[in-house]
């Protein structure tokens, strides 16, 4: 593989996985009520966290597994049991009163202030393993593996795509508020819920994958790639 084959492959497949597109909805519940400089200034911690923890284990990722011990497929399982618990609160609840601040809790906030404190509650589960999930992760070791027969180029493009990623998440992250005036406030919960419910069966299927890759025959194959013979 070639280090442009391997950049363009690599983008796709992470571009894929992190849906920024697919999570605007989410973003936009969760900077309700923020001032434009506030939420600008969350996304651009979110980007830089995705960043600099996608090249982490860009270079430490298999390393760090064997370190503690654990499995993709438990990484995978573990994964899925969170973006589930995050899915039944989506399907069953208004999510956007979950995350969202109420107008007068922001106001008097500096941007900085409100992006530091809604950063923090967005670590988990959104930043992680919403946008950053098994498949992320072990998308990026995969590549990092493909990477380093290629040498400090091949290293160089890989963490290249990453940052290229997390700008553009940061990107469509700050048109957000543009999305959410076409979708309103119906809108947006109508769009949130169904989402809620492709992730509690994303989850499922997380887990489906985990086990099967644990155990031998327990899973059927076509269970654990579904559509497989249709790509």
């Amino acid at each position: 593989m070639s280090q442009a084959e391997l950049a363009v492959n690599f983008f796709v497949a992470l571009f894929a996985l992190i849906d920024p597109i697919g999570n605007v909805p989410l973003f936009a519940a969760a900077t309700l009520g923020a001032a434009a400089a506030g939420r600008r200034m969350v996304a651009v911690y979110i980007g830089l966290f995705v960043a600099a923890f996608l090249i982490f284990f860009f270079f430490t990722g298999v390393s760090l597994l064997e370190f503690f011990g654990i499995s993709m497929p438990a990484f995978r399982i573990a994964g899925g049991i969170i973006l589930f618990i995050l899915g039944l609160d989506m399907v069953r609840d208004d999510f956007t009163t979950m995350f969202a601040d109420a107008a007068e809790g922001v106001e008097g906030q500096s941007a900085r202030v409100y992006a530091k404190q809604r950063f923090e509650r967005l670590i988990v589960p959104f930043a992680m393993p919403l946008l950053i999930g098994p498949g992320a992760i072990s998308t990026v070791i995969i590549y990092a593996s493909e990477a380093r027969p290629l040498g400090l180029a091949g290293m160089a493009a890989g963490v290249g795509v990453i940052v290229a990623v997390s700008a553009v998440l940061v990107a469509v992250f700050w048109a957000a508020p543009i999305i959410s005036k076409v979708l309103g406030r119906i809108g947006m919960s109508i769009v949130v819920r169904v989402l809620g419910l492709i992730l509690c069966a994303l989850a499922v299927q997380f887990v489906l994958i985990g086990v099967g890759d644990a155990t031998r025959g327990l899973i059927r194959s076509d269970a654990k790639a579904p559509y497989a013979d249709h790509r």
